[in-house]
Protein backbone atom coordinates (compact mmCIF):
# COMPACT_ATOMS: atom_id res chain seq x y z
CA UNK A 1 0.00 0.00 0.00
CA UNK A 2 1.52 3.46 -1.00
CA UNK A 3 2.26 5.69 1.95
CA UNK A 4 -0.38 8.62 2.96
CA UNK A 5 0.16 12.00 4.36
CA UNK A 6 -2.38 14.57 5.64
CA UNK A 7 -2.25 18.06 5.12
CA UNK A 8 -3.08 20.65 7.68
CA UNK A 9 -2.58 23.42 5.64
CA UNK A 10 -0.66 26.70 4.17
CA UNK A 11 1.55 28.22 6.63
CA UNK A 12 3.55 31.51 6.16
CA UNK A 13 6.77 31.49 7.92
CA UNK A 14 8.17 35.26 7.27
CA UNK A 15 7.44 35.28 3.84
CA UNK A 16 7.87 32.12 2.73
CA UNK A 17 4.56 29.59 1.83
CA UNK A 18 4.92 25.82 2.90
CA UNK A 19 2.34 23.21 2.87
CA UNK A 20 2.46 21.26 6.32
CA UNK A 21 1.97 17.91 7.40
CA UNK A 22 0.37 16.21 10.23
CA UNK A 23 3.93 15.40 12.45
CA UNK A 24 5.40 18.59 11.73
CA UNK A 25 6.95 18.39 8.33
CA UNK A 26 6.85 21.53 5.97
CA UNK A 27 6.96 21.55 1.77
CA UNK A 28 8.44 25.14 1.22
CA UNK A 29 6.61 26.31 -1.80
CA UNK A 30 8.97 28.03 -4.23
CA UNK A 31 7.54 29.40 -7.78
CA UNK A 32 8.67 26.83 -10.24
CA UNK A 33 8.54 23.87 -8.16
CA UNK A 34 6.37 20.79 -8.69
CA UNK A 35 3.54 19.60 -7.08
CA UNK A 36 1.91 16.22 -7.74
CA UNK A 37 -0.40 14.90 -5.61
CA UNK A 38 -3.05 12.26 -5.41
CA UNK A 39 -5.76 11.48 -3.12
CA UNK A 40 -6.10 8.13 -1.90
CA UNK A 41 -8.61 5.64 -3.37
CA UNK A 42 -11.48 4.56 -1.87
CA UNK A 43 -11.11 7.04 1.07
CA UNK A 44 -13.31 9.80 2.34
CA UNK A 45 -12.91 12.83 3.81
CA UNK A 46 -12.83 13.36 7.49
CA UNK A 47 -13.39 16.26 10.03
CA UNK A 48 -9.84 17.76 10.78
CA UNK A 49 -11.03 18.45 14.75
CA UNK A 50 -10.93 21.69 16.62
CA UNK A 51 -8.06 23.88 18.39
CA UNK A 52 -5.81 20.76 18.63
CA UNK A 53 -7.79 17.84 19.30
CA UNK A 54 -8.86 15.28 16.45
CA UNK A 55 -12.74 14.70 16.18
CA UNK A 56 -14.02 11.96 18.24
CA UNK A 57 -16.22 10.66 15.88
CA UNK A 58 -13.85 11.16 12.59
CA UNK A 59 -16.97 12.77 10.78
CA UNK A 60 -17.25 12.84 7.39
CA UNK A 61 -17.17 16.32 5.75
CA UNK A 62 -18.18 17.78 2.36
CA UNK A 63 -15.18 17.81 -0.14
CA UNK A 64 -15.89 21.54 -0.97
CA UNK A 65 -16.14 22.71 2.85
CA UNK A 66 -12.58 25.02 3.02
CA UNK A 67 -12.93 24.86 6.91
CA UNK A 68 -12.82 20.73 6.95
CA UNK A 69 -14.58 20.36 10.10
CA UNK A 70 -18.27 19.07 10.69
CA UNK A 71 -21.24 21.01 12.91
CA UNK A 72 -19.88 19.99 16.16
CA UNK A 73 -15.78 20.74 15.84
CA UNK A 74 -16.43 24.02 13.90
CA UNK A 75 -18.64 25.40 16.81
CA UNK A 76 -15.90 24.19 19.71
CA UNK A 77 -12.78 25.95 16.83
CA UNK A 78 -15.01 29.10 17.16
CA UNK A 79 -15.09 29.18 20.29
CA UNK A 80 -13.08 32.07 22.25
CA UNK A 81 -12.54 32.95 18.77
CA UNK A 82 -11.53 37.03 18.21
CA UNK A 83 -13.12 36.64 14.64
CA UNK A 84 -16.20 35.02 15.77
CA UNK A 85 -16.05 37.90 18.15
CA UNK A 86 -16.54 35.24 21.30
CA UNK A 87 -13.33 36.39 22.85
CA UNK A 88 -13.31 39.53 24.40
CA UNK A 89 -11.16 39.38 27.22
CA UNK A 90 -7.42 38.58 25.44
CA UNK A 91 -4.97 41.09 26.75
CA UNK A 92 -2.69 41.62 23.79
CA UNK A 93 -2.56 44.50 21.96
CA UNK A 94 -3.87 44.68 18.43
CA UNK A 95 -3.73 46.46 14.96
CA UNK A 96 -6.62 47.48 12.57
CA UNK A 97 -6.03 47.20 9.65
CA UNK A 98 -6.69 47.80 5.94
CA UNK A 99 -6.25 45.29 3.08
CA UNK A 100 -6.28 46.11 -0.66
CA UNK A 101 -6.94 43.12 -2.49
CA UNK A 102 -7.80 44.58 -5.94
CA UNK A 103 -9.56 48.01 -7.60
CA UNK A 104 -12.04 49.10 -5.39
CA UNK A 105 -11.51 46.28 -2.74
CA UNK A 106 -10.41 47.05 0.28
CA UNK A 107 -11.33 45.51 4.00
CA UNK A 108 -10.64 46.75 7.23
CA UNK A 109 -10.02 44.21 9.91
CA UNK A 110 -8.37 43.16 13.23
CA UNK A 111 -5.07 41.07 13.98
CA UNK A 112 -2.95 40.70 17.04
CA UNK A 113 0.47 42.82 17.10
CA UNK A 114 2.56 39.78 17.75
CA UNK A 115 1.04 38.11 14.55
CA UNK A 116 2.43 41.16 12.56
CA UNK A 117 1.67 40.81 8.71
CA UNK A 118 1.32 36.96 8.90
CA UNK A 119 -2.73 37.37 8.86
CA UNK A 120 -2.71 39.45 5.61
CA UNK A 121 -0.34 37.06 4.40
CA UNK A 122 -3.15 34.24 5.02
CA UNK A 123 -6.11 36.38 3.16
CA UNK A 124 -3.72 37.16 0.14
CA UNK A 125 -3.66 40.99 0.84
CA UNK A 126 -1.88 42.02 -1.95
CA UNK A 127 -0.94 45.37 -0.02
CA UNK A 128 -2.34 46.31 3.40
CA UNK A 129 -1.42 49.40 6.07
CA UNK A 130 -2.20 49.60 9.77
CA UNK A 131 -4.85 52.20 10.11
CA UNK A 132 -4.35 51.59 14.51
CA UNK A 133 -2.77 49.79 17.48
CA UNK A 134 -4.44 49.38 21.22
CA UNK A 135 -6.50 47.11 23.26
CA UNK A 136 -8.93 44.03 21.20
CA UNK A 137 -12.07 45.66 22.82
CA UNK A 138 -10.69 49.27 21.40
CA UNK A 139 -9.71 47.65 17.85
CA UNK A 140 -12.80 46.08 17.57
CA UNK A 141 -14.85 48.95 18.17
CA UNK A 142 -12.92 50.80 15.28
CA UNK A 143 -13.07 48.04 13.18
CA UNK A 144 -16.93 48.34 13.77
CA UNK A 145 -16.99 52.33 12.77
CA UNK A 146 -15.27 51.27 9.87
CA UNK A 147 -17.70 49.50 8.80
CA UNK A 148 -20.92 51.03 9.70
CA UNK A 149 -19.63 54.94 8.57
CA UNK A 150 -21.99 54.98 5.64
CA UNK A 151 -19.96 57.19 3.46
CA UNK A 152 -16.85 54.98 3.32
CA UNK A 153 -19.05 51.44 3.14
CA UNK A 154 -21.19 52.72 0.05
CA UNK A 155 -18.52 54.75 -1.28
CA UNK A 156 -14.90 52.96 -0.48
CA UNK A 157 -16.55 49.10 -0.12
CA UNK A 158 -15.07 48.80 3.30
CA UNK A 159 -16.43 45.27 4.32
CA UNK A 160 -14.92 43.09 6.84
CA UNK A 161 -14.77 39.88 4.22
CA UNK A 162 -13.84 39.50 0.18
CA UNK A 163 -14.37 36.45 -0.86
CA UNK A 164 -11.70 34.09 -2.33
CA UNK A 165 -13.17 33.69 -5.57
CA UNK A 166 -13.26 37.50 -6.15
CA UNK A 167 -9.47 37.95 -5.14
CA UNK A 168 -8.02 35.14 -7.19
CA UNK A 169 -9.31 36.51 -10.78
CA UNK A 170 -8.01 39.86 -9.77
CA UNK A 171 -4.46 38.88 -9.30
CA UNK A 172 -3.71 38.31 -12.95
CA UNK A 173 -4.43 42.25 -13.85
CA UNK A 174 -3.59 44.46 -10.51
CA UNK A 175 -2.38 47.71 -11.29
CA UNK A 176 1.38 49.07 -10.75
CA UNK A 177 2.46 49.65 -6.79
CA UNK A 178 1.68 53.42 -7.23
CA UNK A 179 -2.08 52.83 -8.20
CA UNK A 180 -2.07 50.10 -5.17
CA UNK A 181 -0.65 52.18 -2.59
CA UNK A 182 -2.48 55.36 -3.62
CA UNK A 183 -6.00 53.76 -3.26
CA UNK A 184 -4.91 52.30 0.05
CA UNK A 185 -3.61 55.23 1.12
CA UNK A 186 -6.67 57.81 -0.10
CA UNK A 187 -8.94 55.14 2.09
CA UNK A 188 -6.56 55.45 5.31
CA UNK A 189 -6.81 59.07 5.09
CA UNK A 190 -10.40 58.99 5.05
CA UNK A 191 -10.95 56.66 8.03
CA UNK A 192 -8.35 58.18 9.97
CA UNK A 193 -10.27 61.56 9.79
CA UNK A 194 -13.95 59.83 11.19
CA UNK A 195 -15.25 60.40 14.15
CA UNK A 196 -16.01 58.12 16.81
CA UNK A 197 -12.25 56.66 17.38
CA UNK A 198 -11.80 55.25 20.98
CA UNK A 199 -9.36 56.96 22.78
CA UNK A 200 -7.27 53.78 23.59
CA UNK A 201 -6.32 53.28 19.87
CA UNK A 202 -3.13 54.65 18.88
CA UNK A 203 -3.53 55.66 15.32
CA UNK A 204 -0.56 54.66 12.77
CA UNK A 205 0.70 56.89 10.38
CA UNK A 206 0.14 55.43 6.63
CA UNK A 207 3.32 53.09 5.21
CA UNK A 208 2.02 50.36 2.85
CA UNK A 209 3.19 46.94 3.00
CA UNK A 210 3.28 45.51 -0.56
CA UNK A 211 3.15 41.25 -0.98
CA UNK A 212 2.97 41.69 -5.16
CA UNK A 213 6.87 40.19 -5.38
CA UNK A 214 6.25 38.16 -2.39
CA UNK A 215 3.42 35.73 -3.99
CA UNK A 216 4.85 36.18 -7.02
CA UNK A 217 2.23 37.94 -9.29
CA UNK A 218 4.61 39.44 -11.28
CA UNK A 219 3.60 38.05 -15.41
CA UNK A 220 1.03 35.61 -13.59
CA UNK A 221 -1.42 34.92 -16.51
CA UNK A 222 -5.19 34.40 -16.04
CA UNK A 223 -6.98 31.59 -14.25
CA UNK A 224 -8.47 28.93 -16.50
CA UNK A 225 -10.28 27.01 -13.84
CA UNK A 226 -10.55 26.87 -9.84
CA UNK A 227 -10.34 23.65 -8.28
CA UNK A 228 -13.82 22.98 -6.73
CA UNK A 229 -13.48 19.93 -4.42
CA UNK A 230 -11.07 16.91 -4.09
CA UNK A 231 -11.93 13.39 -4.65
CA UNK A 232 -11.05 10.02 -3.74
CA UNK A 233 -8.34 8.65 -6.51
CA UNK A 234 -8.24 12.23 -7.93
CA UNK A 235 -4.88 14.09 -8.93
CA UNK A 236 -3.59 17.55 -8.97
CA UNK A 237 -0.49 17.95 -10.46
CA UNK A 238 1.34 21.12 -11.77
CA UNK A 239 4.01 23.67 -11.31
CA UNK A 240 3.87 26.74 -8.96
CA UNK A 241 3.40 29.96 -10.74
CA UNK A 242 2.07 32.39 -7.54
CA UNK A 243 1.33 31.39 -4.00
CA UNK A 244 -1.23 34.00 -2.49
CA UNK A 245 -3.36 33.25 0.82
CA UNK A 246 -4.41 29.89 0.84
CA UNK A 247 -4.01 29.37 -3.18
CA UNK A 248 -1.69 27.95 -5.50
CA UNK A 249 -1.99 29.38 -9.02
CA UNK A 250 -0.31 25.67 -10.73
CA UNK A 251 0.71 25.82 -14.68
CA UNK A 252 -0.74 22.48 -15.43
CA UNK A 253 -1.86 20.22 -18.41
CA UNK A 254 -5.07 21.87 -18.55
CA UNK A 255 -3.56 25.44 -18.39
CA UNK A 256 -3.58 27.74 -15.16
CA UNK A 257 -5.68 25.93 -12.57
CA UNK A 258 -6.17 27.23 -9.06
CA UNK A 259 -5.93 24.87 -5.65
CA UNK A 260 -7.36 26.36 -2.37
CA UNK A 261 -4.90 24.34 -0.21
CA UNK A 262 -7.78 24.28 2.50
CA UNK A 263 -9.39 21.35 0.21
CA UNK A 264 -6.45 19.43 0.86
CA UNK A 265 -7.29 18.83 5.05
CA UNK A 266 -9.22 16.10 6.04
CA UNK A 267 -7.78 14.03 2.96
CA UNK A 268 -4.89 11.19 2.76
CA UNK A 269 -3.02 12.15 0.11
CA UNK A 270 -0.19 9.93 -1.86
CA UNK A 271 2.33 10.69 -4.37
CA UNK A 272 0.69 9.01 -7.62
CA UNK A 273 2.00 6.57 -10.24
CA UNK A 274 2.23 6.79 -13.53
CA UNK A 275 3.33 9.10 -16.59
CA UNK A 276 1.25 12.53 -16.73
CA UNK A 277 0.76 12.77 -13.10
CA UNK A 278 3.32 16.06 -12.99
CA UNK A 279 0.79 17.84 -15.07
CA UNK A 280 -2.59 16.27 -14.26
CA UNK A 281 -5.93 17.34 -12.93
CA UNK A 282 -8.18 15.00 -12.61
CA UNK A 283 -10.62 16.25 -9.95
CA UNK A 284 -13.50 18.77 -10.43
CA UNK A 285 -12.46 22.31 -12.14
CA UNK A 286 -14.80 25.34 -12.69
CA UNK A 287 -13.61 27.14 -15.64
CA UNK A 288 -13.39 31.06 -14.75
CA UNK A 289 -12.79 32.11 -18.28
CA UNK A 290 -13.30 31.30 -21.86
CA UNK A 291 -9.75 30.38 -23.65
CA UNK A 292 -9.36 30.11 -28.12
CA UNK A 293 9.83 5.08 -8.91
CA UNK A 294 11.99 3.21 -6.83
CA UNK A 295 10.81 0.99 -4.00
CA UNK A 296 11.01 2.14 -0.57
CA UNK A 297 9.37 4.43 1.12
CA UNK A 298 9.09 7.95 0.16
CA UNK A 299 9.88 10.39 3.13
CA UNK A 300 7.09 13.12 2.01
CA UNK A 301 5.19 13.77 -0.85
CA UNK A 302 7.43 16.67 -3.02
Amino acid sequence: MAHAWRCTGLRWGGVEPCLVWEGGRRSPLPRGKAVVFGVVDGGGRTCVGARGHACPLRAGVPGRSTGARCEECARLDRAHSVAADTFADDPRPYHVYLAWFGPGMVKVGITAVERGSARLLEQGAVCFAWLGRGPLMAARRAEEVLRAEEVLRAALKVPDRIPYAEKRLLRASLPDRAEREGELAAVHGRALALPGWPESLEPVAFQAVDHFAVFGLGGLPGADGVVSELVAGGVVGGEVLAVAGPDLHLATGRGVVVLDTRLMTGWELTAPTGEGARDAVTVPVKEVRERGGGGGVQDGLF
